[in-house]
């Protein structure tokens, strides 16, 4: 099995594509960490379901904007595995204002989790990663922090902050055999883009930049995943691997 026995944690994964690719990583072998910030019964169903698959979870509640809920969740990733092999830095949430009446407030809570929460968990996994002398550190972004977006400039500022920090972490971690990429995805159909999936007007103007004419399915984007966090992608770091239907070329 392509991660047999690898240790995963991914953020953000009690829903949504965190979840999608939390079970792909489990039906390939690997043991996961399921972190969640508020949804327990959630996060407890994919640690059945994961389960249910022949492999190992847990879940674990924590702010990733908050170093010392950062520090809780890899150190309970590291006591209950040994060790940890693969971070998906997937968490994240939307405010959306126009930039004239974005507020502060607004403003932080997007670059604090999206942002700041990234960096502080690969801050936290490159620790043991380097003690082991490997690991895989996958970031999400999107067309958004790509090509900018309407009405949501923090989201869009934080996504595009994840693609150069990748590839300083990158830069960074080479030589401690650690690989660092980012994935870029489109409108991936959860819970996150049920606005936009259910306005017919927006559904127009989204739909109609994807080049396959339909939002992504959770196993539309996974495979991508597995493959970073795979011994297939050794030679590859501080790469943006775009899955998105054509979304992000126009």
């Amino acid at each position: 099995m392509r991660l047999k026995d690898k240790i995963a944690l991914v953020t953000g994964s009690s829903r949504g594509v965190g979840r999608a690719v939390a079970l792909a990583f489990a039906k390939v072998g690997a043991k996961v960490v399921i972190n969640y910030t508020s949804n327990e019964k959630a996060a407890d169903e994919v640690v059945e379901n994961v389960e249910g698959m022949g492999s190992e979870a847990i879940s674990v509640k924590a702010d990733v904007a908050q170093k010392s809920d950062v520090e809780h969740l890899v150190s309970a990733t590291i006591e209950t595995f040994g060790r940890l092999d693969i971070l998906v830095n997937n968490a994240g949430f939307t405010r959306p204002a126009m930039m004239v009446k974005m507020s502060e407030e607004q403003w932080d809570q997007v670059i604090d989790i999206h942002l700041k929460g990234a960096f502080l968990c690969s801050q936290a996994a490159a620790i043991h990663m380097k003690e082991q002398k490997g690991g895989k550190i996958i970031n999400v972004t999107s067309v958004a922090g790509l090509v900018g977006t309407v009405g949501q400039i923090n989201y869009s500022a934080a996504k595009g902050g994840i693609l150069s920090m990748t590839k300083s972490i990158a830069r960074e971690l080479a030589r401690y055999n650690v690989c660092a990429n980012v994935i870029s995805l489109g409108i991936v159909a959860t819970d996150m883009t049920e606005k936009i999936r259910s306005d017919e007007k927006l559904k127009e103007i989204y739909i109609n930049r994807i080049l396959f004419k339909r939002f992504a399915e959770p196993d539309d984007i996974s495979p991508a995943f597995v493959f970073l966090a795979s011994d297939e992608s050794n030679y590859i770091t501080g790469q943006l691997l775009c899955v998105d239907g054509g979304d992000g070329m126009i």
